[in-house]
This record gives C-alpha cells, sequence and structure tokens, in this order.
C-alpha cells in the first residue's frame, strides 16, 4: 500500500463511527498528480446523490507534464462502493444527521486508488478537550508505570 494523503485533523474534530473503503474515480493525469503525492483532503467531505456517493473538495493539482487532457483541480469525484454499502451510508447520514470524510487515499497493492471514508459525527469543543485530556492522563500513566519496570 502506498499512503498518498492523510486526513489529520478528522479524528480530532470527528468521532469516527465507521469506516469503509472506495475506489476513486480518476482522469489520466490526476492519476499521475497523486502517483508524486500531490493531494489534499483536509477540508474534503462526501455526500450521496442519485444512489451514488460523491467526493466534493479533493485538490489535485493538475500535472505539469500532461498535454491536452488537464482536469479542474477540485471537481467533485465519484467514489466507487457496493450498493448495500451506499444504502447504510445513505440511511444512517439521513437519520442521525451524520458526515462522511476522507481518512486517507492511496493506492493499494495492485496499483488502483483508493479512498478510506468515514461516517463521523462533528464533535464539540468541550469533547475535543476532553479527548485531549484523556489522552494526556493515558500518557502519563503509560509513562509512570514504565518508570517502576527500570
Amino acid at each position: 500500500m502506498k499512503l498518498v494523503a492523510t486526513n489529520r485533523k478528522a479524528r480530532h474534530d470527528y468521532e469516527i463511527l465507521d469506516i469503509f473503503e472506495a475506489g476513486l474515480v480518476l482522469k489520466g493525469s490526476e492519476v499521475k498528480s497523486l502517483r508524486t503525492k500531490n493531494c489534499s483532503i483536509e477540508e474534503s467531505f462526501a455526500l450521496v446523490e442519485n444512489g451514488e456517493v460523491v467526493l466534493y473538495n479533493m485538490h489535485i493539482p493538475e500535472f505539469e507534464k500532461a498535454s491536452y487532457f488537464k482536469a479542474e483541480p477540485t471537481r467533485k469525484r465519484k467514489l466507487l462502493l457496493n450498493k448495500k454499502e451506499i444504502k447504510r451510508i445513505n440511511g444512517l447520514t439521513m437519520q442521525k444527521g451524520l458526515t462522511i470524510i476522507p481518512l486517507r487515499a492511496y493506492f493499494n497493492d495492485k496499483g488502483f486508488a483508493k479512498m478510506e471514508i468515514a461516517l463521523a459525527k462533528g464533535r464539540k469543543i468541550y469533547d475535543k478537550r476532553k479527548k485531549l485530556h484523556e489522552e494526556i492522563t493515558r500518557k502519563e500513566i503509560k509513562f509512570s508505570l514504565n518508570r517502576k519496570n527500570i
């Protein structure tokens, strides 16, 4: 697996409930640009439209050496999922008000562009502070236990 981009803010800003792997529909020069790790998924999100999952605001810059076929950098891109997964995602986003966010983009072993997306619920500011506090205390406990073993 060749990692292209990660959304590091996602786990801080959202509570991740479920994770899916989806294929990306790209044009030729976009694939070449992705292989050089030119991609940003920090501000992107996905929606279910007409029975398809569509990714918005994923920025893939134009490939410099592309001749005539250049795609728009922030165009909407289709994500490839099974019908069952799409129905499940659509139902959960409609009922509970969850959002679909990308976690990371990568190339799998066969060379296909993949996107790891997640159903997530937005965190409030006090939830973020609480999570940070819990992480700090967990690290302090682990550190103190390691010092006792020495």
